[in-house]
C-alpha cells in the first residue's frame, strides 16, 4: 500500500487548514481517474503509472547525476504524497498527469541536488516545456507537502499520551475501541483527544510557517 498517514490523520490536517484555506474550483482533465484510483489504492492504477510514467523520471534523474536508487527514492516520495493529497480529496488534476508527475519528481529531485551537492551540475531540461497549468498544479501539490510537514512537525511535540490517543482515534473507527484499547474509560480518551487535537491546532497556527503558506494560498 502506499500511504503515509490515515486517512483520518490527512483529513484533520485540512480540518485545520481549510478554516483559512479554500480549493479553487478547476475543469478536470480527464487524467483525473488517475487521481481516483491512488486514493482508492488501486493496484492497476499504481502499476498503470510506474509502467508508463516511472521510466521517464528514471532516465531524466540517471542523466542528471542520479542512479535507479535515487531515481526510485523520489518516484516513491511523490507517489506517497499523491495518495496523501488524493485521499485528502485535495488533488484536481487540471492538466495531464504525465507532465504534471515529471515536473513534480524532477523539482523533488534538484532540490535534492541543491541540498546535498556542493559542486556545478548539468541539468538537462529536453524533457519538459514551460506549461502554466502544470506549474500551477505542482506549486499546490509542493504547498500541500508544506503544509503535511508542518502537521508532522507539530505532531511531534505531543506528548507521547497525546499521539498516542490520536493515532488510535485516526486508526480505530470509534473513540470506544480507542478507550478499550488503551484500557481508559470513554471520557477519559474522548476529553484527552480534544485537548491534543485544541494543543495541535493552536500550535500549527501560531508557527511562522503557518502564515507563509496562508500566502502562498491562490
Amino acid at each position: 500500500m502506499i500511504y503515509q498517514y490515515g486517512f483520518k490523520i490527512v483529513t484533520l490536517i485540512f480540518s485545520i487548514f481549510d478554516k483559512f484555506f479554500s480549493m479553487i474550483k478547476t475543469q478536470l482533465h480527464p487524467d483525473q481517474y488517475l487521481i481516483e484510483g491512488l486514493a482508492n489504492n488501486d493496484s492497476a492504477v499504481i502499476h498503470s503509472i510506474y509502467k508508463k510514467y516511472v521510466p521517464k523520471v528514471v532516465s531524466y534523474i540517471r542523466n542528471n547525476s542520479g542512479d535507479e536508487d535515487q531515481a526510485q527514492d523520489v518516484v516513491q516520495e511523490i507517489m506517497i504524497l499523491l495518495f496523501n493529497q488524493a485521499k485528502a480529496g485535495k488533488l484536481q488534476l487540471t492538466c495531464p498527469f504525465d507532465a504534471y508527475f515529471f515536473l513534480l519528481c524532477k523539482r523533488k529531485w534538484l532540490n535534492e541536488l541543491k541540498k546535498s551537492s556542493n559542486k556545478g551540475v548539468t541539468i538537462s531540461d529536453d524533457f519538459t516545456s514551460v506549461n502554466e497549468p502544470t506549474e500551477e498544479m505542482v506549486a499546490q501539490t509542493e504547498l500541500f507537502e508544506e503544509k503535511q510537514q508542518l502537521f508532522d512537525a507539530m505532531f511531534q511535540r505531543l506528548g507521547e499520551k497525546c499521539q498516542e490517543v490520536l493515532k488510535w482515534s485516526f486508526t480505530l473507527k470509534s473513540m470506544e475501541e480507542v478507550a478499550q484499547k488503551l484500557n481508559v474509560s470513554y471520557a477519559y480518551v474522548r476529553k484527552k483527544k480534544s485537548l491534543c487535537t485544541g494543543q495541535l491546532t493552536q500550535w500549527i497556527q501560531e508557527h511562522s510557517s503557518f502564515k507563509t503558506l496562508k500566502k502562498q494560498e491562490p
